[in-house]
């Protein structure tokens, strides 16, 4: 699987969860207050520059859309406008 263009390839990164007290929160939830997800680059497209595969992205939770991998999985594709933070 490739991207295209100005697409990229992530897989999202599931948070853990965490502890408060006795109580055990699970990671983020998607109606919470957190507006980014986080994800690792799988690949992209030509036109996206800045980018190494395995880069972690955090981009706008409400973008794009899961494609099935090969091994089963959910990957999703990006528009490379909707990443605002790339980590090394």
């Amino acid at each position: 699987m490739q991207a295209y263009n100005h697409y990229i390839i992530v897989d999202k990164i599931k948070e853990a969860p965490r502890k408060v007290g006795d109580f055990e929160l699970p990671g983020v939830d998607p109606t919470s207050d957190v507006r980014y997800l986080k994800g690792k680059v799988i690949n992209f497209g030509i036109n996206v520059q800045g980018l190494k595969e395995g880069n972690i992205v955090y981009y706008d939770k409400h973008a794009g859309h899961g494609v099935p991998s090969e091994n089963g999985g959910l990957l999703y594709v990006i528009r490379m406008q909707d990443v605002v933070i790339v980590e090394e």
